[in-house]
């Protein structure tokens, strides 16, 4: 963990596995508040925070990134054409561009990055970034949900924390890009910006909420033996926890 998270003492919430158990759910969640004079950490399932796992779509935050730094990809206005092959998510089967794939969580769009980034260039830049272990080898299928790439919870929020402050190792104008396209949704004084993933056995949800007074991140990873009966869950344990701290409006 960076100096960021470890200057914040953890402190386990074990009244949240009630949220996880009414959703019939079991993962781990990370909460990092900072709207307080004093930095709020707060986890459920410690030993879980702590290991790595593929961060599947979740990877598209920097993904973007390394696309933008690498002018693969010149702004939020370049389509990228459908080529048209009929995918199992409805979404994904149409012209695309940065906003609409990272909405959409459109796996093509990104492949076709990773293929004109090339691995030698994304490993540099994992490294740059200090993202989780920094390793975009993999034998068949995309390196960030198929292969060796994986990040913790934990480390989850410390990424988030750098592109928040505009301190990660690429463009201020790219940085900004990619906040912008991470807008879930907003109200009068806040923000929520945030990201799901789902490798298949696993699912993220991460992301944080800004505030006038500072913002919170989180980080969930929880298990989906049921597949995409379970994705709702992500969004719905998140919602439920950030609320509970007041972290999100409660008609949200």
């Amino acid at each position: 963990m960076t100096a960021w998270v470890q200057a914040a003492p953890e402190q386990q919430r074990a009244d949240w596995a009630a949220v996880f158990d009414q959703h019939q759910a079991s993962g781990t969640l990370v909460v990092l508040d900072q709207r307080g004079q004093q930095d709020q950490l707060w986890v459920h399932n410690p030993q879980r925070a702590q290991q790595r796992f593929s961060p599947a779509s979740t990877f598209k935050i920097p993904h973007a990134l390394f696309a933008l730094e690498a002018g693969v990809v010149r702004d939020e206005f370049q389509i990228f054409v459908w080529d048209g092959v009929e995918r199992s998510f409805a979404a994904h089967n149409q012209d695309q561009d940065l906003r609409s794939s990272m909405r959409n969580s459109t796996v093509w769009v990104y492949e076709q990055f990773a293929g004109l980034i090339g691995e030698q260039q994304a490993r540099q830049y994992l490294q740059y970034s200090s993202y989780g272990n920094a390793d975009p080898s993999t034998e068949q299928g995309p390196y960030w949900i198929d292969g060796a790439l994986a990040i913790s919870a934990h480390e989850q929020i410390e990424f988030l924390q750098r592109l928040y402050s505009n301190l990660l190792p690429f463009r201020l104008e790219h940085q900004r890009l990619v906040k912008d396209i991470l807008i879930v949704e907003a109200g009068r004084d806040w923000i929520l910006r945030a990201k799901t993933g789902w490798q298949g056995q696993y699912g993220w949800w991460v992301g944080w909420v800004e505030w006038p007074q500072g913002p919170v991140f989180f980080a969930l990873n929880i298990d989906t033996p049921n597949r995409l009966d379970d994705l709702p869950k992500r969004e719905a344990i998140g919602r439920d926890i950030l609320r509970s701290i007041q972290a999100l409006p409660d008609n949200q």
